[in-house]
C-alpha cells in the first residue's frame, strides 16, 4: 500500500467516555484517544486540535483526526483511504454542515453524481479531518503562533490556502455530528448536521471531483445568501449577496422569487428555501449538471438528502430538533420543486444580468472589496432609465468633521450629490470602524467592548442600504443635493453592542472607561433622506452578514 494512515480521535476529560467508545468501534488500532493538554484551562478546541495533530504515527504518510461527538459511515474507513490514495497531496473534509457554503458545493457535486467536491470561501470543516504528514506538521508550528486568535477551522482555512493545499469536502459526508453539548460555546448555533449523511453510502470512484464553483446559493440563520466569486485576475474572492438580488440580477421574472400559491406561502422559511433552490437549480442547469444524479441508486439517495436539508439547516439556529423535523418533509418537497424552476429559468432563454446598452453606474475609490459590493449591487438595481453616473467612495474612509460621505456625479448635471452617513458596516467593510471592531472580537470569542458613552447614538448603515440610497438618488433626481443615509431610529453603543453578542456569537459585553472628553451630540437626524428610500436590513442580519465576510474574506487581508 502507497499510504499509511493513523488516526486519533480528540476529547477532554469531560466526555473521555464517548471519544473511547467511537475508537472502539474502529477497526483495530485505526484510532487513538488524544486528551486536551491543559482540561482546567480556558476550553480551546485548537489546543486540542494542535495535540491531535502533533501525534501522528511514526511510520504513517497522513493523519485523520476525528471529534469526540461524531459517528462515522459504515464505508468510513474504506473511502478515506481509497480518497488518499487519489488525491494523496490534499486536505480532506469528511463533513460539512446544511447551512453551510460547502454545504452548497455539496449539493452541487450531488447532482453532478461527484465524489468529492472543492472546498469553497469558508472555514475549513475540522470535526473529521485528513492531512498529508507535512501538512498536519505544518500545521501545528502555524497554530502555536496563533493560540487564541481564531476558531481552529478557520485558522485551518487560512492555513491551507496560504500554503496552496488543495481541499476537497467528501460527497455525501462521512461523518455525522450528535450534538452532545459543546465544550467550545457553539451550543448557541442550534443542532449541527451534515448537510448529507447517509451511513451505508458504498465507496468508490474517489477520483470522481466537482471543482471551480463559483455561485454558491445557501440558506443560513434565516437568510437565503449566495456567495458569487469574483471572476478577475487575482486571489480568489467572494462577493456576499442576498439569494433574491442574485437572481433580480440575473433577470428573472419577478414570479419566479415567490414560492407557489398555497397557505404557507409568506412564512419566512418557506420564503427562503425556494429562493435558496430556485438559485440552486439555475447554478445547476448553467453548469450543464443532469436533472436527476447519475449513477447508481445510492448517487440518487445523496442527492435527494442533499436537497432535503436545505431548508432543516436554514432554521436550525432557532429551531428545536422536533421543530426541524416537523418542517422538513414541506421544505424538502418545496426544495425539489423550486430547483426544477431554477433550472427551467436557465434554460428558457440565456440571461444577463444587465443589456449591454444600459451602462451600471461606475464606482471609484474606496477599498476593492466595499466598491466590488457596492458596484454590484448598483449594477443589479438599476436599469436603462438610469442616468449615466460615477459614484466616488473616496471620503468614506476620510475623517471628516460631518462623519463619511460618498459623492454621486450624473452626467449632464453641475452640482454632484453627497450622501453623509454614521458607520458603514457589512461586506468590504473595514475591522478597525466601531462596528467592526466589535465584530472582529466577537468572532474570536474575545469580549465585546463598548467604547466611550454607553448611551450615545449610533447610526449603522449597511452596505446594501447605501447602495439603495445611491440607486434611489438616481432614480429621482431630488433638488437637494446634500443627503444623510441614516435611519430616524439610531442605535445606542450599548445596544450595538448587544445586537453583536446576539448576532455573531454570545460573548461577554464589557463597557469601556468613560471618555476624557464629551462625545459629539447626535447627528443625522434632520438632514434630507434620498427619497422613498429607507434601510431594509435588520441589525441581526447586517452584523452577521458582515461577521461571515470578515471571517471568510476579511481574514484574508490581514496576517493577525
Amino acid at each position: 500500500m502507497r499510504h499509511r494512515l493513523s488516526g486519533v480521535v480528540m476529547t477532554h476529560p469531560k466526555r473521555r467516555q464517548a471519544a473511547e467508545e467511537l475508537a472502539l468501534k474502529a477497526p483495530p488500532g485505526a484510532l487513538r484517544v488524544v486528551m486536551d493538554p491543559d482540561p482546567t484551562g480556558t476550553p480551546s478546541v485548537l489546543r486540542t486540535a494542535l495535540a491531535a495533530w502533533d501525534s501522528i504515527e511514526d511510520g504513517a504518510t497522513h493523519h485523520l483526526v476525528v471529534q469526540d461527538d461524531m459517528s462515522l459511515s459504515e464505508s468510513f474507513f474504506e473511502r478515506v483511504r481509497l480518497a488518499v490514495d487519489a488525491m494523496p497531496d490534499a486536505a480532506l473534509a469528511l463533513f460539512a454542515l446544511w447551512d453551510s457554503r460547502n454545504g452548497a458545493a455539496i449539493r452541487l457535486g450531488a447532482m453532478a453524481g461527484a465524489r468529492w467536491v472543492g472546498a469553497v470561501n469558508e472555514y475549513f470543516p475540522c470535526v473529521a479531518i485528513v492531512l498529508p504528514r507535512a501538512v498536519a506538521e505544518g500545521y501545528v508550528r502555524y497554530g502555536r503562533q496563533r493560540l487564541g486568535a481564531w476558531p481552529d477551522d478557520i485558522l485551518m482555512h487560512r492555513f491551507l490556502r496560504e500554503n496552496a493545499v488543495p481541499r476537497y469536502v467528501s460527497v455525501p459526508s462521512l461523518a455525522e455530528h450528535q450534538d452532545r453539548g459543546s465544550i467550545s460555546g457553539n451550543a448557541f448555533r442550534g443542532p449541527r448536521r451534515a448537510v448529507c449523511f447517509l451511513p451505508g453510502d458504498r465507496p468508490g470512484d474517489e477520483g470522481n471531483r466537482l471543482t471551480g464553483l463559483s455561485v454558491l446559493p445557501f440558506y443560513k440563520r434565516g437568510v437565503a445568501r449566495c456567495a458569487v466569486r469574483v471572476q478577475e485576475p487575482g486571489p480568489e474572492h467572494w462577493l456576499h449577496l442576498d439569494c433574491d438580488q442574485y437572481l433580480r440580477g440575473l433577470g428573472l421574472p419577478p414570479s419566479l422569487l415567490v414560492p407557489p400559491a398555497g397557505p404557507e406561502r409568506d412564512a419566512p422559511d418557506v420564503r427562503a428555501t425556494w429562493l435558496t433552490a430556485v438559485a440552486l437549480g439555475h447554478e445547476a442547469a448553467r453548469l450543464g449538471l443532469p436533472d436527476t444524479a447519475p449513477g447508481a441508486a445510492g448517487r440518487t439517495e445523496v442527492y435527494e438528502e442533499a436537497l432535503a436539508t436545505i431548508g432543516s439547516g436554514g432554521i436550525s439556529d432557532t429551531s428545536t430538533e422536533e421543530r426541524i423535523a416537523e418542517r422538513r418533509g414541506t421544505l424538502a418537497a418545496l426544495a425539489h420543486r423550486a430547483v426544477t424552476a431554477g433550472r427551467e429559468a436557465a434554460g428558457s432563454a440565456p440571461v444577463r444580468r444587465r443589456p449591454r446598452d444600459c451602462p451600471a453606474p461606475a464606482v471609484h475609490g474606496g477599498p476593492d472589496p466595499l466598491r466590488e459590493h457596492l458596484a454590484r449591487r448598483l449594477a443589479d438595481l438599476t436599469g436603462p432609465e438610469t442616468p449615466e453616473a460615477t459614484v466616488d467612495l473616496t471620503s468614506l474612509a476620510e475623517e471628516v468633521p460631518d462623519g463619511p460621505a460618498l459623492r454621486i456625479e450624473v452626467a449632464g448635471d453641475p452640482v454632484p450629490y453627497t450622501l453623509t452617513l454614521d458607520e458603514l458596516y457589512g461586506p468590504g467593510c473595514s475591522r478597525h470602524s466601531r462596528i467592526g471592531r466589535m465584530v472582529w472580537d466577537a468572532l474570536r470569542s474575545r469580549p465585546v467592548t463598548v467604547e466611550g458613552d454607553g448611551e450615545a447614538e449610533v447610526y449603522p448603515v449597511y452596505v446594501d442600504d447605501l447602495a439603495d440610497a445611491v440607486a434611489a438618488v438616481l432614480r429621482v433626481r431630488p433638488a437637494a443635493r446634500t443627503l444623510t443615509v441614516a435611519d430616524r431610529k439610531p442605535l445606542a453603543v450599548t445596544a450595538l453592542a448587544q445586537a453583536v453578542h446576539a448576532s455573531v456569537r454570545p460573548v461577554p459585553v464589557l463597557a469601556a472607561p468613560p471618555p476624557t472628553t464629551p462625545a459629539p451630540g447626535p447627528r443625522l437626524t434632520d438632514a434630507p433622506r434620498p427619497p422613498d428610500w429607507r434601510p431594509g436590513t435588520a441589525p441581526a442580519k447586517g452584523l452577521h452578514a458582515f461577521a461571515q465576510w470578515l471571517a471568510y474574506e476579511g481574514t484574508l487581508l490581514t496576517t493577525e
